[in-house]
């Protein structure tokens, strides 16, 4: 097998110092007052011998490689037909080319001799990008808090209150979504409401419930129950509970959720939204249904992670910067006036 061409060939065929190479591979010759007729010689040569740089050596050395890690600790592409990650994985793929980067993507999935971890073998496997963008619900701050001491950059989605002061997220803005949409129940005559989600404390989600308990406190709505249950648990001796106990409107988090009381509704002889308005506080991919809800900017949320972590690697923001980005209204057709 033929050995890869070296620096030190580039030099040679060029007729100028491996260090002259050296420095116009890496983009330093403005800096270093090397002529345009030297760069020239040098890229062409480069370009003879058929010379490709060793990234990861580069980074290793602390340099720019003009690679952008994406990691994540469960799968970013399950079998399902819709995933809530695509939109992101577009955005974070859009702006990756428009900003003239590639991508990496990590999984700690394979490992079976322990939890998923970055530090395989305590070896920091994102070394070889210049930074990394970390998403998912599933919550490590011990990984993240590493990474940070180690000085590796990254950026991540969604909101991390344990880790905000490691480094840069970006996130949708869940309170001022939820807020609104609890603004827009209450112009339609609604006083009594039900709250149905997801039974985890995942930080999105909780912060989706605080913002609704906020909003119902500060316009007088009343919070009838807050049922935190799996959809396939939720039954019509639940949802007849909150009936009678005088709700009008219902908020789900959730497609899942909006299904399986559309379901429970029509078992029940219960009209959406003639005798129960229905909104949603997410994206809903899984469902055709034309429910009112808002939209999780996914693809936006993906484009600049990409973007803020080219600008942490220029140094432009400190590390506790955070950034929300505004989710749209989607008013489809389950919010009427109260009966």
């Amino acid at each position: 097998m033929a050995r890869r061409p070296r620096q030190r060939d580039i030099a040679r065929l060029a007729g100028v110092s491996q260090t002259t190479v050296s420095i116009t591979l890496n983009g330093k010759t403005a800096e270093h007052g090397i002529n345009r007729e030297t760069q020239q010689k040098i890229m062409a040569a480069a370009r003879e011998l058929g010379y490709v740089p060793n990234v990861t050596a580069r980074a290793l050395r602390g340099g720019r490689n003009g690679l952008i890690g994406v990691h994540s600790f469960e799968p970013l592409f399950p079998t399902s037909q819709s995933s809530y990650y695509e939109e992101m994985m577009v955005g974070i793929e859009q702006q990756t080319i428009r900003s003239g980067q590639d991508l990496v993507l990590f999984t700690s999935l394979h490992q079976d001799d322990g939890p998923a971890s970055i530090f395989h073998e305590g070896r920091n496997r994102l070394r070889i990008a210049d930074g990394a963008i970390i998403l998912g619900f599933d919550q490590h701050d011990d990984e993240l808090a590493r990474l940070a001491a180690d000085g590796f950059p990254f950026v991540f989605i969604g909101r991390r209150e344990q880790a905000a002061a490691l480094m840069p997220y970006v996130t949708a803005d869940y309170d001022a979504a939820v807020r609104d949409m609890a603004r827009r129940i209450h112009e339609r005559g609604h006083r009594d409401v039900v709250y149905i989600g997801v039974p985890d404390d995942a930080e999105p989600r909780v912060e989706r419930r605080q913002a609704f308990r906020a909003a119902c406190a500060d316009l007088g709505l009343n919070l009838v129950e807050e049922i935190l249950i799996a959809p396939e648990d939720l039954g019509t001796d639940r949802l007849t509970g909150v009936l009678d106990a005088g709700a009008t409107a219902a908020v789900g988090e959730g497609a899942r959720w909006l299904e399986r009381l559309s379901q429970l509704c029509a078992e029940l002889g219960v009209a959406i939204p003639g005798r129960l308005s229905v909104v949603g506080l997410d994206s809903l991919d899984a469902t055709t249904h034309p429910w009112t809800h808002f939209e999780v900017p996914r693809r936006d949320i993906g484009a600049r992670a990409v973007t803020l972590l080219l600008e942490v690697l220029d140094g432009r923001h400190e590390l506790t910067y955070h950034e929300r980005l505004p989710c749209r209204f989607e008013p489809g057709a389950t919010l009427a006036s109260a009966p």
